[in-house]
């Protein structure tokens, strides 16, 4: 159609149908240019600027008292029954993290690109167009009015559900800034710090005396440097005695570039868990009857007892024990003391060696020890000989002595063996020895050794 064609006949409501396409394409260059909606594909976009395009066309079209015209002026028309593109347009550009700004700014594009496109065809308007245009820029301002609405009703009613959801969660979650201090904390958090919200929000984790607080201030600083998120684990018991065990997880708080702005943390109280999964790996590497390091365990710390002595450079030895006597003491007086005796030997063992050396039952009344760093044979010899005297004292059972004896078997890293298996299998020979001989006896592997060189 010819320009003055297009002036004598098409009204500003016809333009905006005929020309719906351009004007969107215009409008959507400019909404690309917000950061939200670079995410959101087309039809996302020009659904709802569609929509109140064509409501705005068919208002043009509607006759208009001037009392209606004047309200509408003013963004305050009537509501009409149903939800209206703009009101739609309005709660889902809060829900897809728009911000107020960003929602007003499509409205001024939208207005700017039909104006730019109906001065373009008609570069004097008078008459009737000169009142649809007025009727257009006030239909926009209605429009924005409807959509700032629906905005802020369906931001309040989020606010609302967060901070149900925020009283209602069993876990402590809070907002820290970027320098560490509270500037949220929700019920579960005062409880679990046993204070009130004033006396949090200002201060540092630092400033309330946490031990955990200088690990949480490098995890926030790995979070604000990376905008990353951050877990860990720490120990510690609040006033309020709840829990012991606590992990968190850090997450930042973008602003609209995408830069940290805050830290939202969550701690959760794993005690129970963490308890019973200590329980499972204590009774998997524990002797249950003494609560001595069982064969597993005894492994491996014989493991790493030996990579310690390479790397000093200092011998190790491995005690290899076999109660004598044990027997009779089970067939005589029973399955109960025999228990009751196997567990104050383990009582007697652990008192004659050092803290850091490790005291193993390896089932029946079979018991090893580590001796780390004891330097000469002398000394080793000095423990055995100690352990012996400590095992021959009478048991009390029921007003009843009872007596035993031990024999000990000594192999040493790296003169008899160097790998754990083969050193626990040398002191078991020269124990072997050692019941041979006669009881309370000590024997070294080495002496195992001289006695096949004598024999050669």
């Amino acid at each position: 159609m010819k320009a003055k064609e297009m002036q004598t006949h098409m009204r500003l409501a016809d333009f905006i149908r005929a020309e719906i396409e351009p004007i969107l394409q215009d409008w959507e260059e400019f909404a690309l240019t917000i950061l939200p909606a670079r995410d959101m594909g087309k039809t996302g976009l020009r659904d709802h600027a569609k929509g109140m395009l064509l409501e705005i066309a068919d208002d043009l079209d509607s006759h208009q008292s001037a009392s209606e015209q004047d309200a509408k002026s003013k963004g305050r028309e009537p509501k009409a029954e149903g939800e209206s593109s703009a009101e739609v347009h309005g709660g889902d550009r809060q829900s897809s993290g728009f911000s107020v700004i960003d929602t007003v700014s499509e409205f001024r594009a939208l207005r700017a690109s039909v104006v730019s496109h109906w001065t373009k065809a008609y570069p004097t308007i008078t008459g009737q167009q000169v009142e649809d245009l007025t009727r257009f820029h006030e239909a926009i301002d209605q429009a924005v009015a409807e959509s700032l609405e629906q905005y802020a009703t369906v931001k309040e009613t989020e606010t609302r559900l967060f901070g149900a959801v925020l009283l209602a969660s069993p876990d402590p979650i809070f907002v820290l800034d970027l320098e560490g201090s509270f500037v949220y904390a929700n019920k579960a958090t005062t409880d679990l710090f046993a204070m009130e919200i004033q006396a949090i929000v200002g201060k540092s984790t630092l400033d309330l005396g946490f031990s955990f607080a200088s690990d949480l201030q490098r995890a926030l600083g790995k979070v604000i440097a990376e905008a990353s998120t951050q877990r860990g684990k720490f120990v510690h018991t609040f006033a309020s005695g709840r829990g012991e065990r606590f992990e968190y997880l850090l997450a930042p708080v973008l602003d609209e570039h995408q830069k940290p702005e805050a830290v939202a943390c969550i701690f959760r109280d794993i005690t129970e868990q963490a308890l019973a999964e200590e329980k499972i790996w204590h009774n998997a590497h524990h002797d249950q009857l003494t609560g001595l390091p069982n064969r597993r365990l005894f492994l491996d710390r014989l493991e790493q007892a030996i990579k310690h002595a390479k790397r000093s450079k200092t011998p190790l030895s491995v005690l290899f024990m076999d109660l004598d006597g044990f027997k009779g003491v089970n067939d005589t007086l029973g399955h109960e003391a025999g228990d009751r005796l196997l567990s104050d030997v383990a009582k007697r063992l652990t008192g004659c060696v050092r803290e850091g050396d490790t005291v193993a039952r390896l089932g029946g009344d079979e018991f090893t020890v580590i001796l780390a760093d004891a330097k000469e044979r002398h000394d080793v010899a000095l423990v055995a000989q100690h352990i012996i005297d400590a095992l021959t004292l009478p048991f009390q059972f029921a007003h009843q002595p009872v007596q035993i004896s031990v024999s000990i078997g000594i192999s040493r890293y790296p003169y008899d063996a160097s790998s754990p298996v083969a050193l626990l299998e040398a002191a078991d020979q020269a124990m072997y020895k050692a019941k041979k001989s006669d009881s309370n006896r000590v024997y070294f592997c080495e002496a195992i050794d001289q006695e096949g060189r004598d024999s050669d």
